[in-house]
């Protein structure tokens, strides 16, 4: 029988996973936006898909550096400032990147845009870490992740609308709209830490509070991150996948519309399904890890990247047999990239993080995925110039293989406890150490 303390813990619990959900996934109406805007933007602007590449690359490039830098702010500076001026910043930036023309000016708002971007995920996370236990954290984080998945679907229709009715500036200044209000309830809403009277209850639950973490200085908080192993086996499965990914969401697009030989809008309503499989994939894959394994997240990781690495070469010939194939191939696309991306992004190293230091670790992991998601932007520019979709297509399958392969080497990694060093299970080889 839970007490009245436990109850309105839980329901504070509650409560602040709710705001999570809808703030991080509120970033994604001013990220995965500029997809709906690129065949607008070749057909006015005239730019190549190489260029086009190297202006989504910039995104990833200074997003990798600002989940970097903004991992180590996170654990110093109010997660409810970093949130908004991300949120804020990022809507400002979308209504700019429709006034000019010019490939330079172009280049440098969007990168702009990916650094203010990185002022989501960290302290999303560091609040997280805070309410969450580990053993409540695979489903917490799986929640969460169903937030940008779901926004992500919304970004697909309400920008593909947007570019059909007011041209592709359209596509960037309705969901700056939406971001800028969704900020707005965010600073009104967010609790990102638990009071002092909950600290015991915390504690039971398996959780240090904010007040009670330590805040180690900035260098150290480096040193515990790049000296743990894991993390780097973490960080280059997820700089794999993230090619992988974003060659689906910032090239499906423009893929679908050229191959099936369709409007924007309507290759952007189609799209939208591959968010809604990522929704399902995150929640399950988070639920399934927290119940059948203990805690173990590497084992649904690697069985969902080869399935991804599958899905994506059938995609390639499935997309031309109809409506109904190609649908339902993106769908579990969707569902086999973002269930491994929702826990090699936060909760596998908020496990693995030594020190308490749970948002730098994400900050690193994530850096390192962006990494390879701006490289996987500029190859699929080029391979697609040079070689055709086919090839393009065939490099996420790759991608996705070779991520599978890195992961398998933490096959049974755990933590021991909440935002502790790595500690493998019973049958761990020396390699998860």
């Amino acid at each position: 029988m839970r007490t009245a303390a436990e109850k309105n813990f839980l329901a504070s619990e509650a409560g602040v996973l709710w705001v999570l959900w809808l703030t991080y996934g509120s970033f994604y109406f001013c990220r995965n936006n500029l997809a709906v805007a690129l065949p607008g933007i070749q057909t006015e602007l005239g730019y190549s898909k190489a260029q086009l590449g190297t202006i989504l690359m910039s995104l990833k490039l200074a997003y990798g550096v600002g989940q970097f830098i903004n991992g180590q702010l996170a654990e110093r500076i109010s997660a409810r400032k970093l949130l908004a001026l991300g949120m804020f910043g990022s809507a400002s930036l979308n209504f700019l990147f429709g006034f000019e023309t010019g490939f330079y000016f172009l280049l440098f708002v969007w990168a702009c845009n990916g650094y203010v971007q990185a002022l989501g995920w960290p302290p999303t996370m560091r609040v997280a870490a805070d309410w969450f236990s580990s053993m409540k954290r695979g489903k917490a984080i799986g929640i969460i992740g169903t937030g940008y998945q779901l926004c992500g679907a919304l970004t697909f229709v309400v920008a593909g609308w947007a570019a059909q009715t007011f041209g592709w500036r359209g596509a960037l200044y309705v969901p700056a709209i939406l971001l800028a209000l969704t900020g707005i309830h965010m600073l009104v809403c967010l609790r990102e830490q638990p009071t002092a009277r909950d600290d015991n209850l915390l504690s039971s639950h398996g959780t240090v509070s904010n007040g009670s973490r330590p805040k180690g200085a900035i260098l150290h908080n480096i040193g515990i991150t790049l000296s743990n192993p894991a993390l780097w086996l973490m960080a280059l499965s997820l700089c794999l996948l993230d090619a992988c990914r974003y060659g689906f969401t910032d090239w499906g697009v423009t893929h679908l519309k050229e191959v099936q030989g369709t409007n924007v809008g309507s290759a952007a309503f189609k799209y939208a399904v591959l968010p809604f499989g990522g929704i399902a994939g995150a929640y399950v894959s988070g639920w399934a890890t927290d119940r059948f394994f203990g805690g173990r997240r590497a084992p649904v990781i690697c069985l969902l990247l080869v399935m991804l690495g599958l899905f994506a070469i059938s995609y390639h010939y499935v997309v031309q047999a109809g409506f109904l194939l190609s649908v339902i191939v993106l769908f579990f696309v969707g569902f086999c990239i973002f269930g491994p991306q929702v826990l090699l992004v936060g909760t596998f190293p908020i496990d693995l993080a030594r020190g308490g230091a749970a948002a730098a670790a994400v900050g690193f992991v994530n850096f390192m995925g962006y990494m390879g998601a701006a490289a996987g932007d500029k190859f699929t520019g080029h391979l697609v110039e040079q070689h055709g979709w086919k090839t393009a297509v065939f490099f996420w399958a790759g991608c996705a293989f070779l991520a599978a392969a890195i992961m398998a080497v933490l096959w049974n990694a755990v933590a021991s406890k909440p935002d502790s060093e790595l500690a493998p299970a019973p049958a761990a080889s020396s390699e998860a150490k």
